[in-house]
């Protein structure tokens, strides 16, 4: 099953395979998850009857409401944490979300709502007066307003209804452009970076689109089996700035499904970082069963992307992440775009040291053993951008 989650062969169901089952560990989860402290986790008690209704009536319009990052990064970010705060969101967004797609039959009470409630389905936000917010089949109320739920959703109040929330890239994938209720966005491993609050940079929706948009069409172009999958495995990306020099991307292990991006002039720079974000997501749906090397977060070894020193779970991550991205320069190269040469030539020595360095030292799981000898097959492949 995982001989090619680095590159895909045609007709791959690998990606498939492994975004089902994070998927299916986290509608579990979901319906084993405690009642918190406090009244939002008073409240989560009494919901989780109806939540196990809902479970057994429309598993599929549950199931795909808890694969948006919206729900699913809140699901494992309460994993052993109890967190009222982050209950209380967990419970108004899923509700929403059931409730637009026309499978809530109860009403839920949330006595501390978050201010803004998304509505990834919908593409809009609903923001309440303040207050405990009841969220029922067709309709919300708050502070002694509501409004309509289901189809007639976006035609509520501006006032509590938040439109253009998200546009959409391409089939599900969407840019957030106002608001990202991951809450580990703000932290930050990377040396140069603070961060991944969202941020638009200054530069508007249709910027972002049309880039974004150019950096689809080149791995499209060049690497279709994984475009395929990132039909399977994208859903939103959210924007982290502007700048014409440097580009700064990101990934969050519970927020599978999420890639966070600057904006920057090339495609090619764009369509590198879609593929490097997207392979750590792949990644991090693996994890989600089990560990992929015995030794993954001590001793630290030298990393080829990065400035400090890395444990090999963070050189495993880049091996993974460069080497499809080798491969769409490769085909860029015998496309006859000679200019692209330099940066193979960089990227393929990057992979070489990665994956020697994993190949001396790691001692991978039964899960990550596939994986392991796919990179070294891989590295093999680009030995003459390596070698010289």
């Amino acid at each position: 099953m995982l001989a090619d989650l680095t590159l895909p062969r045609p007709g791959s169901e690998t990606a498939r395979g492994l975004f089902s089952a994070a998927l299916r560990r986290a509608l579990t989860e979901l319906l084993r998850l405690p009642a918190g402290p406090g009244p939002n986790g008073a409240a989560w008690g009494r919901f989780a009857p109806e939540l196990r209704r809902i479970a057994a009536r429309a598993p599929g319009a549950l199931a795909s409401a808890v694969r948006r990052p919206t729900i699913g990064t809140l699901i494992r970010c309460l994993r052993g944490r109890p967190d009222p705060a982050l209950q209380g969101e967990l419970l108004a967004t899923l509700a929403l979300e059931l409730a637009v797609a026309g499978v809530l039959e109860d009403r839920v009470q949330v006595p501390l709502p978050p201010p803004e409630v998304l509505c990834l389905g919908a593409r809009c936000a609903l923001r309440p007066p303040a207050g405990p917010l009841t969220i029922g089949p067709t309709s919300w109320q708050a502070g002694g307003v509501g409004g309509a739920l289901g189809e007639d959703f976006g035609t509520c109040s501006p006032e509590h209804v938040l439109k253009h929330m998200y546009e959409p890239i391409a089939g599900s994938i969407a840019l957030a452009l106002r608001r990202d209720n991951n809450p580990l966005a703000e932290l930050e491993a990377h040396p140069d970076k603070s961060g991944s609050g969202l941020d638009l940079g200054g530069q508007p929706a249709s910027a972002w689109l049309e880039g974004l948009r150019a950096g689809l069409g080149l791995v499209e172009a060049h690497l279709p089996t994984l475009r395929a999958e990132l039909d399977v495995g994208l859903l939103l990306v959210v924007p982290v700035g502007h700048d014409r020099e440097r580009h700064l991307s990101a990934s969050y292990q519970e927020a599978i499904g999420t890639v966070y991006l600057s904006l920057h002039p090339s495609a090619l720079t764009l369509a590198e970082a879609l593929i490097h974000e997207f392979s750590h997501n792949k990644l991090h749906a693996l994890l989600e069963q089990g560990p992929i090397l015995e030794n993954a977060w001590s001793p630290l070894y030298a990393s080829p992307v990065r400035p400090d020193p890395r444990p090999l779970h963070g050189v495993l991550l880049a091996a993974h992440a460069f080497l499809p991205v080798a491969a769409l320069l490769e085909s860029m190269l015998s496309s006859g775009t000679g200019e692209v040469e330099g940066r193979l030539r960089q990227v393929a020595r990057g992979n070489h040291e990665a994956v020697e360095t994993l190949r001396q030292h790691a001692r991978p799981t039964a899960l990550g053993a596939p994986l392991l000898a796919e990179l070294v097959r891989l590295d093999a492949r680009f030995r003459r951008f390596w070698e010289d």
